[in-house]
């Protein structure tokens, strides 16, 4: 192959990654827009990161997470209920939306220390969860204390973590066995 293929390739690589990205980023913005009416409303937001990490890898989909983050700084309504802006990263919650990069980084930094087999992945995604978890409740008690007086941590965990473990756990099994029947597809 001529040097110039080579580059032509490379290149070609590039705008298909930033493709994938891009179509990452669309996709969790629109399953963030899906809501399971419940006595606690759940999205399908965590299953779309999770299925863009398992579909894309960890840089790549890491970079969609962020760019759908990003999005939603600015004020594109790609966040649940269709809202947008800086006051939601701000709010009670944000701390859950900024707390799907460390999902992504941590499902990056595993799958590129070990062996990339399912199991591997899965380990990531549930410690990245739980990270996701841990900064979200820190933040939402940080922000409430704020503006509403003191709340126990068993309080918030029963407000905002409790409720979802389950529901998180079975859209990761559904993202892995989604993405591992798309995989050949997109290879």
């Amino acid at each position: 192959m001529s040097s110039a293929g080579v580059v032509k390739t490379r290149e070609n690589m590039k705008v298909l990654d930033l493709v994938y990205i891009a179509i990452g980023a669309a996709l969790i913005a629109i399953c963030s827009w899906i809501s399971i009416p419940t006595a606690v409303p759940f999205t399908l937001q965590t299953f779309a990161v999770f299925f863009v990490l398992l579909l894309l890898g960890g840089e790549r989909g890491t970079l969609a997470t962020l760019i759908y983050v990003l999005l939603g700084a600015i004020g594109v309504p790609v966040f649940s209920g269709f809202s947008g802006g800086i006051g939601i990263l701000f709010g009670n919650t944000g701390g859950y939306i900024l707390g799907f990069l460390f999902i992504g980084l941590i499902y990056m930094l595993f799958t590129k220390a070990f062996k990339k087999n399912i199991v591997i992945k899965v380990v990531a995604l549930v410690i990245g969860l739980a990270v996701c978890y841990a900064f979200g409740t820190a933040w939402f008690m940080h922000v409430y204390m704020k503006s509403s007086g003191e709340v126990g941590l068993f309080t918030v965990l029963g407000w905002c973590v409790f409720p979802f473990i389950i529901p998180d756990l079975l859209k990761m099994a559904l993202a892995v066995v989604i993405s591992r029947r798309i995989e050949p597809v997109i290879k």
